[in-house]
C-alpha cells in the first residue's frame, strides 16, 4: 500500500491518461514508420521503437499498480505533534548549523527540488515519529548526521 495526498495521486491519473493517450500513439507511430523501411531483421530503427514501447508500457503497468495500491491520506486527520507521511519539517544540521525543510511522502511523490523527500530515505526514515526539539543521528551513504527537529507542521 502507497500513502499518498491527493495531489500527488491526481498527478499520477494524469500521468497515466497522458501515458496511455499521447505517448501510446507515439510509440505506435514509430513503430509503424520504421516496419516501413524495409527488412526487419537489420532495422535497428525498429528495434529501437519496440524497445521504447516495451518501456513505454512498463511505466504505464507500475503506475497503474501504484494507483491500485494507493490509500489517499486525509490531512485533515494529521497531527503536527511528530513526524509522519505529509509532515513538512524544518532542521538544523548541528554540525554545519545549515537549516533545511523537506516534506516526507511518497515515493512516486518525491521531488527534492521541491523539497519533498519519500518516506523510505534514510532521513525520512530517522525523522519518523520525532517531535520537535528531538536531535536525531541518521545514518546516510557518506556518514552520519546530526540533526534537530526545529518544527513540523502539515
Amino acid at each position: 500500500m502507497a500513502y499518498m495526498s491527493q495531489e500527488g495521486y491526481d498527478k499520477l491519473v494524469a500521468e497515466l491518461a497522458h501515458l496511455e493517450g499521447t505517448e501510446r500513439k507515439k510509440a505506435s507511430a514509430a513503430i509503424a514508420e520504421a516496419r516501413d523501411k524495409g527488412d526487419l531483421s537489420e532495422n535497428s530503427e525498429y528495434e529501437a521503437a519496440r524497445e521504447a514501447q516495451a518501456h513505454l508500457e512498463d511505466k504505464i503497468n507500475q503506475i497503474k499498480r501504484t494507483i491500485a495500491e494507493a490509500k489517499i491520506v486525509d490531512t485533515s486527520r494529521l497531527s503536527a505533534d511528530a513526524v509522519q507521511i505529509l509532515s513538512t519539517v524544518e532542521l538544523t544540521n548541528l554540525a554545519t548549523k545549515a537549516k533545511m525543510k523537506y516534506t516526507i511522502v511518497s515515493e512516486s511523490e518525491a521531488n527534492l527540488r521541491e523539497g519533498k523527500i519519500s518516506i523510505k530515505t534514510p532521513i525520512a526514515q530517522g525523522l519518523l515519529n520525532k517531535k520537535v526539539g528531538d536531535e536525531v543521528e541518521i545514518a546516510i551513504p557518506r556518514g552520519t548526521i546530526k540533526l534537530r527537529i526545529e518544527s513540523i507542521t502539515i
